[in-house]
């Protein structure tokens, strides 16, 4: 009889966790990079919302004047705002002042989260585990989410490196942008299983991008031969959205195909082989179709 209510109490357990993840309301949110952007804010914008986004990410403008012009436009269009940020200098010194300098500024416009890039992938351990504490301060501070994107060149660089630090810094968060990954193991990570289960785990914002073995971003992810490739991408997305919905927590998803050199060109001509507009809106349709985020 012990061996049986076990049982029991284990499916009724397993039902209820489906039963959370069908009824729950959190919703997902999308955002649309601005990356590659040549029209003013409010164009921009316009088009931004026309497609359904629920808002825009951005690094933050450098000049007052459009940063004025951008909030005027988001606010005009109805559109929530996403952060990046970052730091730089000629030495890790000089890199802390400038990133926790860049993620006080990106606070006071009050966004939905911050997404950081942080750090250097040859910086030490603690260097960047510092640079990480920053982030949570801010967060604490002005009450907003603060996350690490996992991106080349930063403390995010690789699988295996990424889940050292998310073992031992128990309240980090990452926007995962699985393509770096990808790129960097020149593999779709079948070899790192272990980590990329804990990177979701603690996934708080997705960049929807798809990358390859041999590099970050598919020409285009409507193409057959890539079939395999945003299948893995789409397996690994509905995990973070399955645990989302499990504990009825918000998912916030950027759509993040770049420009012409990020997509691929022609040569000689440097034309794009696809338009990067279209690309992000088929992502979009995709994942809302998806997700049932009507």
């Amino acid at each position: 009889m012990k061996y049986i209510y076990l049982i029991v109490c284990c499916v009724f357990g397993h039902i209820m966790s489906l039963n959370a993840q069908v009824s729950s309301t959190a919703p997902i949110r999308f955002y649309c990079t601005n990356w590659g952007m040549q029209e003013s804010w409010d164009t921009f914008c316009a088009h931004v919302k026309k497609a359904g986004y629920d808002g825009v990410e951005t690094w933050l403008p450098g000049t007052p004047e459009e940063q004025q012009e951008m909030t005027e436009a988001l606010k005009k269009h109805g559109l929530s705002l996403g952060l990046l940020a970052g730091g730089g200098g000629g030495n890790f010194e000089q890199y802390v002042r400038s990133f926790s300098s860049n993620l006080e500024t990106a606070a006071k416009f009050r966004p939905d989260y911050i997404n950081c890039h942080t750090g250097k992938d040859y910086y030490t351990f603690e260097q960047n585990q510092q640079l990480i504490e920053i982030g949570a301060k801010v967060s604490e501070r002005h009450h907003l989410p603060v996350y690490h994107e996992t991106h080349r060149g930063r403390f995010s660089f690789a699988a295996h490196v990424t889940k050292s630090y998310l073992t031992a810094i128990p309240d980090l968060t990452l926007a995962l942008d699985i393509s770096h990954w990808c790129n960097v193991h020149e593999s779709l990570l079948g070899d790192q299983q272990e980590a990329v289960a804990l990177a979701l785990m603690r996934t708080g914002h997705i960049h929807a991008r798809i990358g390859h073995p041999q590099g970050p971003q598919v020409n285009d992810p409507a193409a057959p031969e890539w079939k395999r490739t945003v299948d893995q991408h789409l397996a690994w997305w509905d995990e973070v959205v399955r645990i989302h919905k499990m504990q009825n927590r918000t998912l916030s998803i950027t759509t993040e195909f770049g420009p012409a050199g990020y997509l691929p060109t022609l040569p000689y001509t440097q034309q794009p082989v696809a338009d990067q507009w279209q690309l992000n809106v088929y992502m979009l349709n995709l994942l809302r179709a998806r997700y049932n985020n009507e």
